[in-house]
């Protein structure tokens, strides 16, 4: 299935929130709950990376990811706002994932690498991601690379990029860079006019979109998704500024602990809503050693998720 026709031109930049999961008390899926929240999360401007890192995505079944799939587009959220999170270390799951989320129309892939298997040489990358294009063998499937080397050991190296590039370059479109290593994110940038490279944080908009970023795929667009999308369509105008220190702020008190958890607290007192604070192991939920402190500093700043009159989502 190689295309060897030009890629499309990038979208403008836009926020893309890895969405949190909420789970009842026995740790199943709230879907009721998850769509309610993926509602809010597009009203505000924001795209859905589904089934992100702070999704706890590896800690979903593929089954209950193709459900929510389902359920999400069933229940009127726009296919064409969701890159869902695809990659998984069973290159057969993976393309049972992406085929599904290319039947329900969603606007790409978010797609790690295999990850269990270390090294891994990038001819056995390009071997995968191939793999995936072929099997799926759809014009209408927009793979984005997800680049997390911290996490999985295995890197995406610019050589890999340009081989698929050069392969699928219609399918092939961008990649989401969480190295926090800005000199790999601007070498991509520079590398690669066209492709859309998505900083994993809000804090790099400053830098990043005077070299053609996409914009962002953030974990804290789970909880300021509207003021990051506004910060995208001021950037160039002198408000930006006032907005990019501002998404910084908020953004270093949560880095300061642990992501997860810490969003889901804010989210679960954002809401009244308690049950948000269940994570699924091994991962422990918000202690208030850390949170009560956290929330304190966020009051300082004069942080405010916006959620007036949505709380008691209906679970």
């Amino acid at each position: 299935m190689t295309d060897n026709t030009p890629r499309t031109t990038p979208r403008s930049p836009q926020v893309f929130t890895p969405a949190l999961t909420p789970f009842n008390a026995d740790l199943t899926v709230n879907s009721t709950a998850f769509i309610h929240f993926c509602r809010w999360l597009v009203s505000q401007g924001a795209g859905l990376a589904v089934f992100g890192t702070n999704s706890e995505a590896n800690s979903l079944g593929l089954e209950e990811k193709i459900t929510l799939l389902e359920q999400l587009v069933d229940a009127g959220i726009p296919a064409n706002r969701v890159i869902p999170g695809t990659g998984l270390c069973a290159l057969p799951e993976t393309i049972s994932l992406t085929r599904a989320a290319v039947a329900l129309g969603c606007a790409g892939t978010l797609t790690l690498p295999p990850f269990y298997f270390k090294p891994a040489s990038d001819d056995g990358l390009f071997a995968y991601y191939a793999n995936i294009i072929e099997s799926v063998g759809s014009d209408r499937l927009k793979l984005y690379l997800y680049h997390i080397p911290q996490f999985t050991g295995v890197p995406i190296s610019c050589d890999l990029i340009a081989r698929l590039i050069k392969s699928y370059p219609r399918t092939v479109v961008g990649i989401k860079d969480s190295s926090g290593n800005w000199e790999n994110t601007e070498r991509m940038l520079r590398e690669f006019p066209g492709f859309e490279v998505y900083p994993a944080s809000e804090a790099l908009l400053e830098k990043a979109l005077p070299l053609g970023a996409a914009g962002c795929i953030s974990a804290t667009a789970n909880v300021q998704p509207q003021l990051i999308d506004r910060a995208l369509k001021a950037w160039g105008t002198p408000e930006f500024d006032a907005m990019q220190a501002q998404l910084k702020a908020v953004r270093n008190i949560f880095q300061s602990q642990p992501m997860i958890p810490a969003l889901k607290h804010v989210v679960a007192k954002a809401f009244g809503d308690k049950e948000w604070e269940h994570v699924r192991p091994p991962l422990t939920p918000a202690n208030p050693s850390w949170a009560d402190g956290m929330m304190a500093q966020l009051r300082d700043i004069g942080f405010d998720m916006g959620v007036k009159g949505m709380e008691g989502m209906q679970r």
